[in-house]
């Protein structure tokens, strides 16, 4: 497909009032009193919230926390993008049941969006389609639908005439022409959604009977057209949404909510930034470090990389220069060779990390850039070793005997089990996000080290210098 320039797609769709779909939408929010669950396949999820609440865990007590949190929204990390297909199945129709069972408990309804991938991978259908037979197997109800939208701006996800692009220098890349389409995972060849969604689910949905949400339809603001075709939608078939700015999704939620308020019943798979307007959240300056850390606190900083793409190692390599970020490589070559081997690899790093953090160095402990090639053809067994050497960064971690300043984690894996198994995070709180995309936790007070800011980049957001730009403001307090 030709590349498009974004900025010439955005001029030729003219925003509608943008304070009339604030106060619409405030509305609609008001007049629903759903909890809305949101189930994030990692920790990234957060990346355009502020002020609310994740948990780490699903067992019954845990939700029950989230559900009576003031906020309109909380979040579970399933890290599911982790797992194989058994354990994505059985997780998620444990945490069906769970969410039933809490919300009888409290007599409260609820809402679930299945947080995935802007770049579209991670384990659909089948996350979704496990909670719709969960649910529907103890519920009253069936679900009409399921709603896909994978706009992330603050990422250069855009979705224009069904087709889902990356944004790169102000050029549009269909998504199918991309690094992340060639997952070893979760790879897939489509750009067009409705194409995907035939591709993903082998067949069982066709393009031409999903229901289509235009930028036409929602730069007119046709609410009650949206509204009209989200009530015809059954047998949970697939709406899609296309979106170039955060008013698109405004004008959708406004429609979305009055088909729920008419009795229709919608599951979601969407990125992050549907969550944000779902639940009514503020937009938020982003971070400073003065905001995170006291000045004089802890010692050395700390980034952790274990995402393999493109844009992580340019940005790692940013970091090279000036001499202000030590870098310490994990040779993750070693895994599939004795564990002996292993093992002093290990202790070799956590002894060099200790030792560096302890004269108030920030380092960047990182993986080989080098993809360690299995040549399986085996997607499962890709996925365990990446998890193997997630579990290495991650047991060497959690042997540092030493607080740091601030913990960067880079990548999907590496940062749910360096904040769960590391950290030993079961609740935290999104600060916000240091740079558009990159969220902050602040650890819970029964983790491993209470308050600490503790940043979850993604490997497939930012420019090469973002990293940079992050380590630079948080180390400000060092000098």
């Amino acid at each position: 497909m030709e590349k498009q320039k974004l900025s010439e797609l955005q001029s030729s769709f003219p925003e509608p009032d943008s304070e009339r779909l604030k106060e619409l939408l405030s509305r609609a929010i008001k007049s629903n009193a759903s909890k809305i669950i949101v189930l994030d396949d990692d920790p990234t999820g957060v990346q355009t919230v502020h002020d609310v609440t994740v948990i780490t865990d699903w067992n019954i007590e845990s939700i029950r926390k989230g559900f009576l949190t003031p906020e309109k929204v909380f979040f579970i990390l399933t890290n599911s993008r982790s797992f194989t297909e058994a354990q994505t199945s059985a997780a998620h129709q444990e945490i069906a049941e769970n969410i039933m069972a809490v919300s009888r408990q409290l007599d409260r309804d609820y809402m679930i969006i299945s947080r995935g991938d802007s770049t579209m991978r991670g384990h659909y259908p089948l996350e979704t389609e496990v909670l719709k037979d969960s649910i529907e197997s103890k519920a009253s109800y069936t679900f009409d639908g399921e709603i896909l939208c994978p706009f992330f701006k603050e990422g250069g996800r855009f979705t224009v005439n069904n087709i889902h692009y990356v944004a790169e220098h102000d050029r549009l890349t269909p998504i199918g022409d991309t690094e992340f389409a060639r997952d070893k995972t979760f790879g897939y060849t489509s750009s067009g959604l409705g194409e995907w969604v035939e591709e993903r689910t082998g067949g069982a949905f066709r393009q031409d009977s999903m229901t289509m949400i235009t930028l036409e339809e929602l730069r007119a603001c046709e609410i009650t057209a949206i509204v009209k075709k989200l009530n015809a939608v059954t047998g949970f078939n697939k709406v899609i949404v296309n979106a170039l700015d955060y008013c698109d999704l405004q004008v959708f939620c406004i429609a979305l909510y009055e088909s729920l308020a008419e009795g229709k019943k919608f599951l979601y798979r969407t990125a992050a930034s549907l969550v944000r307007v779902i639940g009514g959240i503020s937009e938020q300056p982003l971070l400073r470090a003065e905001q995170l850390i006291e000045p004089g606190s802890g010692s050395g900083g700390l980034i952790v990389a274990g995402s393999h793409t493109s844009k992580t190692t340019a940005q790692l390599e940013q970091l090279k220069p000036g001499g202000h970020v030590v870098m310490l490589e994990f040779n993750q070559h070693l895994m599939v060779e004795s564990e002996e081997r292993v093992q002093r690899e290990i202790a070799r790093v956590i002894e060099q990390c200790t030792l560096l953090l302890s004269q108030n160095r920030t380092v960047a402990l990182c993986t080989r850039r080098e993809r360690l090639d299995l040549n399986s053809g085996n997607k499962e067994d890709e996925l365990r070793i990446s998890v193997r050497i997630s579990d290495a960064l991650t047991h060497i971690v959690a042997s540092l005997q030493i607080r740091p300043r601030f913990i960067i984690a880079k990548g999907g894996i590496t940062s749910s089990d360096i904040g769960t198994k590391a950290l030993k995070v079961q609740q935290a709180i999104v600060a916000g996000q240091i740079k558009p995309g990159v969220p902050v936790w602040i650890c819970g007070e029964e983790s491993r080290f209470p308050q600490l800011p503790y940043v979850i980049f993604p490997g497939n957001v930012g420019e090469e210098s973002t990293l940079k730009e992050i380590v630079e403001e948080l180390t400000l307090c060092e000098r």
